[in-house]
């Protein structure tokens, strides 16, 4: 075989949650109560939009979930070696992206480094010139042509992203019957039609200090704050139902404890509190080298402990929330009447309590996705964040701070990764309010 699978522990969680969210809505198109919601979100063009965008970055971080060694050249009579670099699906549809690299910074769409070098002449004499690229651009001889080179992809890649688009958009339009959706597909199918057809032939947001293409990074950044913003939940969401139901319910010394650790937690800075867990983990990574067969997992058993880390520090406020609310639903007559006929804790809590704080469960997860994305920037900006040699949107911006202040400025790694981030976090922004619109019952009652 050509090559082998490889499955990181954060693939392995990733896979997890695809197939609980599978499994929900399985379970929510058999219930006509719970389904309502959702037909109301998707009733928002604003929530439509929004997700339109965010499935764009998920179909990229599902497709860099899928891992694989490429097998090395065999000789007579050895055993099968792989390659000790881990690639993923998205990395082999990218390839040029990742192979192309340049000697080291060149500006977005140039043909040439962005600081002079000294070379000789064939007169013999020494000059100083900016190099050409060895990709970027590599295809004009000339570069009188590089304008309407850069024209004709940007007309090309307009032209097939309108065609694909409209078409898609029809699709499209069948599902949700939505001008907004309708005009959103178009646009995101055209932009990305630009920049694949400028790809082909430049560095679309030019290369960092090493040569790489600061686009390859960008993407790859979105798999780290997809992760940090998902998985996190697995441990949060544990957490915070099952101590913030029981506080509420059993009250009495089960509620002092419980209060009492989410106190202790709540007035430890969480900053100092997730870089000392950390630090402790690097540590414990650093001593034990031979867990690891390759440096792409080592690098993955640090996110995923980061997000076991952000787990265990932010799962106080969505544990205050459901405690209050189950203190008011024990008080409701149903419950009373339950508890009555004997029903059991565990039933009323199941059966009753749980399912009526499900909206609180899902508004405070999806409003905290966002906030996850730019703790994973601060804290690699910090140096303790995500391993150094996994790309992220941290390490980009920690690897920009030297290049702002170079002279001439290297400011499009910054740009880049500032966007990309931009554009993640507003989207789900904008579909947490419509899924907070559409299942706060509050809210519901007023509009109707």
């Amino acid at each position: 075989m050509n090559f082998i699978p490889v499955i990181l522990w954060s693939d392995a969680l990733v896979f997890l949650l695809v197939a609980a969210c599978i499994t929900t809505t399985m379970y929510v198109r058999k219930r006509e109560h719970l389904l309502l919601p959702w037909r109301r979100v998707a009733q928002s063009s604003m929530a439509m939009v929004s997700l339109s965008v965010l499935s764009l970055f998920l179909l990229v971080g599902l497709l860099d979930t899928l891992h694989f060694r490429v097998a090395l050249p065999q000789t007579n009579g050895t055993e099968q070696v792989y390659s000790p670099e881990v690639l993923s699906v998205f990395d082999k549809l990218v390839e040029p992206l990742r192979i192309q690299t340049e000697k080291t910074y060149s500006a977005p769409l140039a043909m040439a480094l962005y600081a002079k070098e000294s070379r000789t002449t064939t007169n013999g004499e020494i000059e100083r010139d900016y190099p050409r690229l060895r990709f970027g651009g590599a295809h004009l001889t000339d570069h009188s042509q590089y304008k309407a080179d850069v024209v004709r992809r940007i007309l090309l890649g307009l032209l097939s992203g309108l065609l694909v688009g409209v078409l898609l958009a029809l699709v499209v339009n069948r599902l949700f019957k939505q001008q907004a959706v309708f005009i959103a597909t178009i646009t995101l199918v055209t932009v990305v039609s630009i920049i694949v057809s400028l790809a082909t032939g430049y560095h679309v947001f030019g290369t960092d200090k090493v040569g790489q293409d600061v686009l390859y990074l960008s993407l790859k950044s979105i798999r780290t704050g997809l992760i940090i913003g998902t998985v996190t939940t697995l441990v949060t969401l544990p957490l915070a139902l099952f101590l913030g139901v029981a506080a509420g319910y059993f009250r009495g010394w089960v509620d002092d404890v419980i209060q009492y650790i989410y106190t202790v937690l709540s007035s430890i800075p969480s900053v100092l509190l997730i870089a000392a867990a950390v630090l402790m983990m690097q540590v414990t990574i650093d001593t034990h080298p031979e867990w690891f067969e390759t440096s792409a997992a080592r690098a993955d058993m640090r996110l995923v402990a980061l997000c076991l880390i952000l787990g265990l520090t932010s799962w106080t406020g969505l544990c205050r929330l459901l405690r209050g609310e189950t203190l008011k639903m024990r008080e409701m007559e149903y419950i009373q009447a339950a508890q009555s006929f004997g029903v059991s804790s565990m039933r009323i809590l199941t059966r009753h309590i749980m399912p009526n704080v499900m909206h609180i469960i899902l508004i405070a997860l999806v409003m905290d996705f966002s906030g996850l994305v730019l703790a994973e920037a601060v804290l690699s900006y910090v140096g303790v964040g995500v391993d150094p040699s996994m790309i992220s949107f941290g390490t980009m911006i920690n690897g920009a701070r030297l290049e702002m202040g170079r002279e001439p400025m290297v400011w499009w790694a910054l740009a880049s990764a500032f966007s990309f981030m931009l554009v993640l976090v507003l989207a789900a922004n904008l579909f947490a309010d419509a899924v907070r619109d559409a299942f706060d019952p509050r809210l519901n009652r007023t509009g109707g």
